[in-house]
């Protein structure tokens, strides 16, 4: 009889959708508004950069990092992940320990974690010389159609200083999505002491077409993104910050040639930059690949190389 009871008893909904989630679906984050776009930017980096990943079990992994450059900051990097057993849908798991460490003793360190199913929260904190020199609080909340986040940065309560952000994100349907973003900053360094902005977004997207936008009192962020095959994806994003009445425009693009192993992406923008990343899977090593980096400004002759090896 107790077999019979419990067979019948309904069965408990899981608390949270996949990120892909049904019509309409949960909207993603405020980050992840213009995603397709920044996912083509070409990690473009001079020098020479190796780059060693050793995963010791299914949760934890290092990575050894050293470049040699004479643009940025040469050296050694250790970076670390840990990723806890806790699953929340098919491809997120908590908590997530990200921290990289060099050697003079800075330190970047990122935690992320879930309270429940819905809640997450996620603070990122900055050592440098032995000084806390930035910090980042957030807590995110994602319902079936809609994501709330609060975010802290920097705060100093002797001072009475520091940035809040508020972000909020609604799916209408399953291709449009709309948002809104609310920034209130305390300091000693701006006349007044204290400023605001506000933005609203906008996300629309068919799959293979999406076009996303930001438009504020700070500026205006429009993106569009078209998968023109299964093997290019094109990109096109223009920026306009109305207090420096500045503006640029790029275009971006990623070509896969799956029979070669090749991924390469580039870009061209109105400040007269040219360039590109190649990137070729090598074998038999797994995930593993050579990496070479060229970039070029015709405005002020600048030119770039770079090379690099990623093993594991």
């Amino acid at each position: 009889m107790g077999i019979i009871q419990a067979a019948s008893r309904p069965q408990k909904p899981p608390c949270i959708p996949c990120p892909e989630g049904y019509v309409p679906g949960n909207p993603g984050t405020f980050e992840e508004l213009h995603k397709k776009v920044k996912d083509l930017y070409p990690p473009i980096f001079e020098g020479a950069k190796l780059r060693v990943k050793r995963c010791y079990n299914a949760d934890f992994y290092t990575i050894h990092s050293l470049s040699l450059s004479s643009m940025t900051p040469s050296g050694y990097k250790l970076g670390t992940c840990y990723t806890g057993s806790k699953r929340v849908g098919r491809l997120e798991r908590y908590p997530v320990i990200i921290g990289e460490l060099m050697p003079n003793g800075n330190l970047a360190a990122t935690i992320v974690h879930t309270l429940g199913c819905r809640l997450r929260v996620k603070h990122v904190n900055q050592v440098v010389k032995g000084k806390f020199e930035a910090s980042s609080s957030t807590v995110e909340y994602r319902s079936d159609e809609a994501t709330l986040s609060v975010t802290l940065d920097n705060p100093d309560f002797t001072k009475r200083t520091g940035t809040l952000v508020i972000h909020y994100l609604q799916a209408l349907s399953n291709r449009l999505t709309a948002g809104t973003e609310f920034a209130f900053h305390r300091s000693q360094l701006i006349p007044g002491g204290r400023e605001s902005m506000i933005a609203l977004a906008l996300r629309y997207s068919t799959g293979a077409q999406t076009f996303s936008a930001t438009l504020g009192n700070a500026g205006l962020h429009f993106c569009y993104h078209h998968k023109a095959s299964q093997q290019l994806q094109l990109g096109v994003e223009l920026e306009t910050n109305l207090a420096n009445h500045d503006s640029s425009a790029g275009i971006f693009y990623q070509l896969d040639v799956p029979h070669a192993d090749i991924v390469f992406r580039g870009m061209v923008n109105t400040k007269l930059t040219v360039g590109g990343v190649l990137e070729k899977k090598l074998y038999p090593v797994p995930d593993s690949s050579l990496m070479l980096s060229v970039m070029l400004n015709h405005g002020t002759q600048n030119f770039q190389v770079g090379i690099g090896l990623n093993v594991g």
